[in-house]
C-alpha cells in the first residue's frame, strides 16, 4: 500500500485535526495550544521521543528505525495571522482579530499525518526528525529554533518543507532549483521637521511632504541602482504623521518592505534608501532615519534536494503532475534561515483554486492533506532507504 493510501485510512482524523487549529488560532511565539495538541498527539502516535519548548513554543519528534545514520529533518509552520476571518465556515476562528489566513493549520496537520504514519510502519533506516516551527509571519521563529541549538540537537543531513499554493489543483506539486524564494526586509523611515499651524506653512518644515516625496523617489532604487538582471522590489505600503486636519506635525513616518533573491541586492538596496531618504529629506530642510531590518533570507534549494523530493512527489501522483522548474516567488518563508545551515528544499502543494493566502477569505482545503503528509513520508523513505 502506498503512503498516499495509507494515509487517506485516517483522512477524516485529520481533518478534523486541522479544523480545530483553524478554529483556535495563535500568532506567532504564543503557540502553546497548537504546541501542546502537536506533542500529545506525537506520543499518541508513539514518535519515539517529544521534546517542548524548543524556540519557546516549537516542537520537535525524533522517529527511529534501523541502523542507519543518517537523518533528515520535516518541518512545518504553526502560526496564525493577526488579521479577522470572513469566511462564514463552521469552523471558522473563535478568536477575534486572528486567523488561519496562510493555510499553517493545514501544514501542522499534514506533518503529523506523516508522523503517524512513519510511526506505524517505519520503511526508513535512520532518524526523523519532525520539525514544528512556531512564529513563520515574520516573528523569528527559525531563528528562535535555531538559537535554541535545532540543528545541534538533531542534526539532519538535509530539511524539507512544504506550503500550499491556490494555483496549483490538489494533487499537484511544483519546485524549482536555486532561488526560489524572496529574501525579506520592512523598513521604517522616521522623518523629522518642524511642526506648525497649517495655516502658516512658510514657518514650518513639513515632514509630510517629505515623505511624500521621498516615497516617490525610492521607486528609483529598483530601476536606477540595480542591475536589471537583479530581480528586486521596493514597496512603501504605510505612511503616518499629524493627528489633526490644521496641524503641521513635527515627525512623518514611511513604512514598507523590500524583496530580493540575494543578501547582496539586499545590501545594495538598503544603501541606496538610507541614501535617498536623507537626501530627499534635507532638500527640504529635514531629517530622515532608515531603519531596514532583515525578516526573510532569500530561500535556495539545493538542487539535489529539489529533484530528491519532485521525484518523492513523483511517486506518488506520476512525473507530469510534478512540476520542476517553477519560477521564483517575490513572497518570503523564514524555513530560508534553516536552509542557511543545512542543505535541503522547499516545495508547494497544490490547494486548488481559491481565495490566495493571507485574504481575510482564504480557507486550506483539506482534500490536500493526505497529498501534503504522504510527500512527507515518501521522501523520509527514499532519503533513509530501508535495507
Amino acid at each position: 500500500m502506498s503512503a498516499l493510501d495509507h494515509i487517506r485510512r485516517y483522512h477524516d482524523g485529520l481533518t478534523a485535526i486541522r479544523r480545530d487549529l483553524h478554529a483556535h488560532p495563535e500568532l506567532g511565539l504564543e503557540e502553546h495550544r497548537t504546541a501542546g495538541i502537536v506533542a500529545r498527539l506525537l506520543e499518541e502516535y508513539g514518535v519515539d521521543e517529544v521534546h517542548r519548548g524548543v524556540g519557546r513554543t516549537g516542537v520537535v519528534g525524533v522517529l527511529r528505525a534501523g541502523s542507519g545514520n543518517r537523518a533528515i529533518g520535516l518541518r512545518a509552520d504553526m502560526d496564525a495571522l493577526p488579521m479577522s476571518e470572513m469566511t462564514g465556515l463552521p469552523y471558522a476562528s473563535t478568536i477575534p482579530g486572528k486567523m488561519h489566513a496562510c493555510g499553517h493549520d493545514g501544514h501542522t496537520t499534514m506533518l503529523l499525518g506523516a508522523a503517524r504514519y512513519l510511526a506505524e510502519t517505519r520503511n526508513f533506516n535512520g532518524t526523523v526528525h519532525l520539525i514544528f516551527q512556531p512564529g513563520e509571519e515574520g516573528c523569528g521563529g527559525a531563528l528562535a529554533m535555531l538559537e535554541d541549538g535545532l540543528l545541534d540537537r538533531f542534526p539532519c543531513d538535509a530539511l524539507y518543507g512544504m506550503h500550499n499554493a491556490t494555483d496549483l489543483e490538489i494533487g499537484e506539486y511544483a519546485i524549482g532549483s536555486g532561488a526560489f524564494m524572496a529574501g525579506g526586509a520592512f523598513f521604517d523611515i522616521t522623518i523629522h521637521g518642524k511642526g506648525s499651524h497649517g495655516a502658516r506653512p512658510e514657518v514650518s518644515i513639513d515632514p509630510v511632504l517629505t515623505a511624500c516625496h521621498i516615497g516617490s523617489a525610492l521607486q528609483s532604487v529598483v530601476a536606477r541602482n540595480l542591475s536589471p538582471r537583479d530581480t528586486a522590489v521596493v514597496s512603501v505600503t504605510r505612511i503616518t504623521g499629524g493627528d489633526a486636519y490644521n496641524v503641521i506635525p513635527q515627525s512623518a513616518t514611511l513604512s514598507g518592505t523590500a524583496r530580493f533573491f540575494s543578501n547582496e541586492v539586499s545590501e545594495q538596496i538598503e544603501a541606496a534608501m538610507r541614501r535617498v531618504a536623507e537626501g530627499v529629506a534635507a532638500g527640504f530642510g529635514a531629517t530622515a532615519e532608515l531603519d531596514y531590518r532583515l525578516i526573510f533570507a532569500p530561500l535556495l534549494n539545493d538542487p539535489e534536494c529539489s529533484t530528491a523530493i519532485a521525484d518523492a512527489a513523483a511517486d506518488l501522483v506520476g512525473d507530469a503532475r510534478v512540476t520542476r522548474d517553477r519560477a521564483p516567488l517575490m513572497g518570503s518563508e523564514d524555513f530560508s534561515f534553516m536552509l542557511e545551515r543545512s542543505t535541503g528544499a522547499y516545495i508547494h502543494v497544490g490547494n486548488g483554486p481559491g481565495a490566495a493566502p493571507h485574504n481575510p477569505h482564504y480557507n486550506f482545503n483539506d482534500a490536500a492533506i493526505p497529498y501534503g503528509a504522504a510527500l512527507y513520508a515518501r521522501i523520509a523513505e527514499r532519503s533513509l532507504k530501508a535495507g
